[in-house]
């Protein structure tokens, strides 16, 4: 089996367009995302309704129940005041135009998936798809995490040796494994943060009971999403962030 796992795709519709086309291009067997589909771009309609289209299931991220519950915040961290006043406007532009149909289906997400890629009749590992970590969608598992911490993730998810933890939300790609326990984070189709503006997305191959993430990188318009976002009256940081990668959020050494 082969799964390809898509995250914070935030309503960067071509972004989306980009990897479906590389992943059909590769044999995969299940298609999956992990969450934040809306947000700081300007397709949020576009980009649910294509993932329903596709048949695409996946859980929610912070954005999603947010936004599909009228919370008071996305629950997105910022490093600065400015930033913070920048989450505020994307969110409020967001619920402004998410159609209740979209609101409909981000509510109706789970909170987690478990696969077992062998079948749930024999033993063998299971990958666990979830946004933030298995407590909350609005927790960072960022890659300068502690072994004791990403420990205490897998005994509370009930990972063994020889499963997969998958999840998102930080926007930056790592692996790790801890214990026998494989960390992945999938990176971000729509609104990259490690300084490579190319969308991320991460397949799984399970062969016996041997789990192997495989970063992928795709190239798409990063101009005509940047062009598109200062049109939309989003803030032109956005746009920033797309062209760069996030490295416009990085803070100065």
């Amino acid at each position: 089996m082969k799964y390809a796992l898509i995250s914070d795709i935030h309503a960067n519709l071509p972004a989306l367009e980009a990897v479906l086309r590389d992943i059909d291009s590769r044999r995969v067997d299940a298609i999956y995302h992990l969450g934040d589909l809306t947000g700081y771009a300007p397709w949020p309609n576009e980009t649910i309704a294509l993932l329903r289209q596709r048949g695409i299931p996946g859980i929610a991220g912070n954005y999603d129940s947010t936004v599909a519950t009228d919370y008071k915040h996305c629950g997105c961290r910022a490093d600065s005041p400015h930033e913070e006043e920048l989450s505020h406007i994307s969110y409020e532009w967001t619920r402004q135009r998410v159609d209740e149909s979209s609101k409909a289906y981000l509510a109706a997400l789970p909170f987690r998936i478990d696969m077992r890629p062998l079948g749930g009749h024999v033993t063998g590992p299971t990958i666990t798809l979830i946004h933030g970590n298995q407590t909350l969608n609005t927790v960072y598992v960022t890659e300068d995490r502690p072994d004791s911490f990403l420990e205490k993730m897998a005994a509370s998810i009930g990972a063994k040796a020889g499963d997969m933890i998958c999840f998102g939300h930080t926007h930056k790609p790592w692996q790790r494994g801890v214990g026998g326990v494989q960390f992945v984070n999938a990176g971000s189709v729509g609104r990259a943060k490690d300084g490579d503006p190319r969308a991320c997305y991460v397949v799984v191959s399970a062969e016996e009971n041997t789990l192997r993430p495989e970063f992928i990188r795709v190239a798409y318009d990063t101009e005509l999403v940047a062009r598109e976002i200062v049109k939309s009256g989003l803030p032109a940081e956005f746009a920033d962030v797309i062209r760069t990668g996030g490295k416009t959020l990085q803070p100065a050494l």
